[in-house]
Order: structure tokens, then sequence, then C-alpha cells
């Protein structure tokens, strides 16, 4: 099945790529990788804010984790004119989640699972990662999730 295919079958859909709201790019080719700039847990009206510990438990966070995904690939897809087919594999999602400092450290990686378990829900093995997973005091806008990522396309 298509990357594509697998979106419509989790019943999923892509927001429009968002476009940048500071001095940088959403993206950025450079041979067969595309460096993608951390993407929160927000797509349009929806968002999911706060703190890993404080005001959101582990499911919550896995839920803002892959509304940054969806944003991920939707970047993907605008990198590669729209051909989602063109994705050869996600070589590394970094991942920050916000958390009060007594939030456990065993919690953060389990939060970023929720990106990283449906990379692989699209891509298949092309999906898998490898990745770094950590708290942040505060992030952008107060949302609970950033992620970035590297991902090798076809030149």
């Amino acid at each position: 099945m298509t990357a594509e295919q697998n979106l419509a079958k989790l019943g999923l859909d892509l927001p429009v790529a968002a476009a940048p709201v500071a001095n940088y790019v959403s993206y950025v080719i450079s041979g067969n990788l595309v460096f993608i700039s951390g993407q929160i847990s927000k797509i349009g009206d929806t968002e999911i804010k706060g703190r890993l510990g404080q005001d959101l438990s582990v499911e919550q966070g896995q839920a803002a984790a892959q509304l940054s995904a969806l944003n991920l690939i939707a970047q993907m897809k605008a990198a590669c004119g729209g051909d989602l087919s063109k994705v050869k594999r996600i070589v590394k999602l970094g991942g920050f989640v916000q958390a009060t400092t007594d939030a456990t450290q065993a919690n953060i990686p389990k939060v970023i699972n929720g990106c990283s378990d449906l990379m692989v829900a699209v891509f298949g093995d092309a999906g898998r990662h490898a990745r770094f997973a950590v708290s942040a005091p505060s992030l952008p806008l107060d949302v609970a999730v950033e992620i970035d990522a590297i991902v090798e396309i076809e030149a």
C-alpha cells in the first residue's frame, strides 16, 4: 500500500504544509535528504498544549506527537512535489516534549512513539528511523510536542 492509502486506512487527513512563522524555511533539500524544521502539535484549530506531568497524560502526549507527525508528512509531501512515493526512508526524528522537571524520563520516549508509530504505519519499514526524545521546560506557543526530521527522498 502507498503512504496515501495507509493514511486513508488510518482515517487520517494531511494538513496543508504549514508556512514558517519566523526567519527560517520549512524544509531544506540537500542532495537526496530533506531536513524538516520542527513541527508542532497544532493543525488548524486542533492543538495540544501543556506539560507532560502537569497538564497531560502520556496518551495525550502521544496524540500531540501524532499531530506533529502529520505536519512532518505534509512537509515531506511538499518537498516531494506532492508525491509521497518519493519518500525512500525516514532517517531520523528529533522529539521535544514540554514536561515538568519531575515527569519521569521513561515517559518522554513513550510520548514521541506517537510520531514514530505513525511513521511506521504510513511508510512501513522505510518509516523505521533513528531518533532522540528529550524533555524541555517550554516549547513555542505552549505546545506539548515539537518534532523535526531528516528524510531520504528520490533524487
